[in-house]
């Protein structure tokens, strides 16, 4: 497609409270947020811009008049309007969000809340038998101030003991009141844009994660050079855990800033449902995201006896696209009924996604751009672009962020390292770790492998962790095996990695572990699984250099255990075999 074709119009994002006012100048009384507070709900609650502002400015000067000025302030919960005005309210009076995930062991999230020496805790209605336990058990003992999200809290003035209880709601009364009776010191505070603002620990698909240290420059930044690339739409559904950068940074940050609309879900088992009744016309996703809705196109079309049809029809609207027709938006309609009707983009992040689900997304009439991201990035680092778009490439480089390839191989392969104002200012507590990953030249190693095209466009091969070295010195690059048997019909998860043999500990050997899509092989007539697989594996490894070939092919009965940002946590895996 066309790659001279100019960037976006955008907004400067200075610091967390100036995009808040502008954006209430810019948008006035247009929707900012709608949520639902409890699914089942016929009624929306549509906040607008100017009333997010003033919810923002309250909570931050009562937060200013509590003490917590350049304070530590975590927030643990689910998604919600409370946690998106807690994440801007903080930062806007120069204070540092401790977002922590939810789903965490209560051990972590005391190691979290008390490492970063928080001072206050914002909690959701989802955390509060997790803050009850905590309390219970003497955690938090640098948390004098307990904010609930809810109104009214099961946690009680009793199980908070000498700690000040309270809530968002009576937080923001009380600076509604100080500031009508001329408290401006929401206002008064200069913003240090290149101090830290936020500690936001990385998931840890591998092991333990480390507190990455951003500032409102990186953040701002990040998206402000960033959002020049997209054409974003209207509306979107914020699905994403918000405690990653990739839901607070591009879903509020990027679109708020935008002025788009962004409607809460109220969780993953209503994501379908939502997105049909929300009707978005972009959404924010991973790949996990995609695989699901893509599955779903397919088994439909399955069940209903029309997947032959379908693919008929998706070579015909290509064919009748090349000769400039484009009739998607009618020939799919009853396909795209299912994700609202008005669903047009996607943008996706966060792992490697398949070329084909890009395709048949396409071909269907609903673009995705992929794009690659990391926290210690603020996150994006790249993306495609609405009508400049490489098939198998995570896109170019954002403004004024600089790519290169350490130490790469005969193919150019080699560790993607970055260099920009979107790069953490470090890890927290940490300078053993940070100097570890910023070589001599400032240049941040991200820990992927991949290369750069001529044009400087960036392909992703792997994950340097997941890097398996054979004994004749060859690397493989489990992603890339992953995509192919992700191609195989019947597998609907799949890990590869290097097997450790019970009997001989020192044999490695590549295996293949699946999560068979049961339903679909049951379809066709598939009762041998294992064998079906293992000649599936046979014929894969016919195509690709022998050390590449799997060796080993393992059955699960079960998902294999994920992060809250669906991402497959490959250290939870047992990778011994018989």
């Amino acid at each position: 497609m066309n790659k001279n074709y100019p960037i976006y119009k955008t907004t400067f994002i200075d610091d967390m409270r100036s995009l808040v006012e502008e954006a209430a100048q810019n948008f006035t009384d247009s929707t900012a947020i709608s949520y639902k507070e409890n699914y089942w709900d016929k009624e929306v609650c549509k906040v607008s811009f100017n009333q997010w502002r003033d919810d923002v400015r309250h909570l931050g000067t009562a937060l200013l008049a509590s003490g917590l000025r350049e304070e530590k302030i975590a927030i643990l919960g689910e998604n919600s309007y409370g946690w998106c005005c807690s994440f801007f309210g903080v930062m806007a009076i120069g204070s540092v969000t401790v977002p922590v995930d939810k789903e965490l062991p209560i051990e972590d999230i005391d190691g979290i809340v008390t490492t970063t020496g928080s001072k206050a805790l914002i909690f959701g209605k989802t955390a509060e038998e997790k803050v009850k336990e905590l309390l219970r058990n003497g955690c938090l003992t640098t948390v004098e101030t307990l904010v609930s999200v809810a109104p009214e809290s099961t946690v009680s003035k009793e199980e908070a003991g000498a700690k000040i209880l309270t809530s968002l709601k009576e937080l923001q009364e009380k600076g509604a009141v100080l500031y009508a009776g001329g408290d401006n010191s929401y206002y008064d505070y200069k913003i240090d844009t290149n101090k830290l603002a936020s500690i936001v620990f990385t998931s840890g698909t591998t092991g333990k994660g480390k507190g990455v240290m951003l500032s409102q420059a990186n953040i701002g930044l990040d998206m402000t050079l960033g959002m020049y690339n997209f054409d974003i739409t209207r509306k979107t559904l914020h699905v994403l855990p918000p405690h990653h950068t990739f839901g607070s940074t591009v879903n509020y940050v990027g679109h708020l800033s935008q002025g788009c609309e962004v409607y809460i879900s109220s969780g993953l088992k209503h994501v379908s449902d939502e997105i049909r009744e929300q009707q978005p016309t972009h959404l924010i996703l991973v790949p996990a995201f995609l695989e699901v809705m893509n599955r779903k196109i397919w088994t439909t079309a399955r069940k209903s006896g029309k997947e032959g049809l379908l693919k008929a029809m998706m070579k015909v609207s290509d064919l009748l696209r090349k000769v400039g027709i484009d009739v998607r938006r009618k020939l799919f309609s009853s396909v795209l009924s299912a994700f609202g009707g008005k669903l047009e983009l996607v943008i996706c992040g966060g792992a490697k996604l398949d070329e084909e689900i890009i395709r048949t997304f396409d071909s269907l009439g609903i673009t995705i751009l992929n794009g690659y991201g990391i926290t210690e990035c603020a996150p994006l680092i790249s993306a495609n672009r609405n009508k400049y778009r490489k098939p198998g490439s995570v896109g170019t480089p954002i403004l004024a962020c600089r790519v290169k390839i350490d130490n790469p191989d005969e193919n150019g392969e080699g560790e993607i390292c970055v260099k920009g104002p979107n790069v953490m200012l470090g890890y927290y507590n940490n300078p053993e770790a940070t100097a570890e990953v910023f070589d001599k030249d400032g240049f941040f190693h991200t820990g992927d492998y991949g290369k750069l095209d001529e044009e400087g466009w960036i392909y992703i091969t792997g994950r340097k962790k997941n890097l398996i070295i054979l004994s004749n010195g060859k690397n493989v690059y489990p992603e890339e095996i992953e995509a192919d048997l992700q191609k195989v019909e019947g597998v609907a998860e799949v890990v590869v990695y290097a097997g450790e043999s019970r009997v001989q500990k020192d044999k490695i050997t590549i295996v293949a572990e699946i999560f068979p899509d049961a339903d679909l092989l049951a379809h066709k007539g598939i009762t041998d699984l294992q064998a079906y697989f293992d000649n599936q594996v046979k014929i894969l490894n016919g195509k690709m250099p022998s050390y590449k070939a799997v060796k080993h092919v393992k059955l699960r009965d079960t998902e294999f255990q994920k992060n809250t940002s669906r991402k497959i946590t490959r250290f939870s895996i047992d990778k011994t075999i018989d």
